[in-house]
């Protein structure tokens, strides 16, 4: 259900479970973590994240939600080994965005996103606090006005908003989607792992 391919620097996790909006089992999510952590140790210039199907992700398994993992620490696991990686890291989001899937997204450094993607994480409603990194990750890029609008108001925001709050960096077709991907992984895949390094280290 995870996929992950690596060639020439650029390594790429794949969600496929589309049969099931790719939510998210726990051992989905180390796997992911585990990859991230390997990307880290092993020079990986370039790291995406992407899913099968027409969701990016509706969040965790329900019925693995009811048995304690929203609550489990592999999530902050995940979004910091995300966090951490000293390359370039790239969301392509196929499609909607939900629950606890947006903490690694929010980790990454850059987000893109089809049309009709839309983004919300129904904590209130379910009863369930968000991640603890996710509420600060978030509100840094939205501002905590907006990050309570989704958080506490249970807004669902549409792609072309998700880009005027900086939620999103860009809406891409879904054909464009790989081409798009490959350009802005280019120059970093050219570089050494150092010098991808040490730019993100200044920024």
């Amino acid at each position: 259900m995870i996929r992950l391919e690596i060639a020439d620097g650029l390594w790429t996790v794949t969600i496929d479970r589309p049969e099931k909006a790719n939510s998210l089992t726990r051992a989905m999510l180390a796997e992911i973590a585990e990859a991230a952590e390997r990307a880290a140790a092993e020079g990986a210039r370039v790291f995406v994240l992407r899913g099968e199907g027409k969701v990016f992700s509706a969040g965790a398994d329900l019925d693995e939600a009811r048995a304690g993992l929203a609550t489990d620490p592999v999530w902050e696991r995940l979004s910091g080994a995300i966090a951490g990686l000293p390359c370039l890291t790239i969301a392509a989001l196929n499609g909607t965005l939900a629950g606890g899937a947006m903490g690694m997204v929010l980790a990454c450094d850059l987000r893109l996103a089809v049309a009709g993607a839309k983004f919300f994480y129904p904590v209130m409603k379910l009863g369930f606090l968000p991640q603890p990194s996710d509420p600060r990750r978030l509100a840094a890029l939205i501002g905590p006005a907006r990050a309570k609008m989704i958080l506490m108001a249970g807004q669902r925001i549409e792609a072309e908003e998700a880009l005027a709050w900086g939620l999103i960096d860009r809406i891409v077709a879904p054909e464009a989607m790989a081409d798009t991907v490959a350009t802005l992984a280019a120059d970093a895949r050219a570089a050494t792992a150092a010098h991808v390094a040490g730019i993100k280290a200044l920024i």
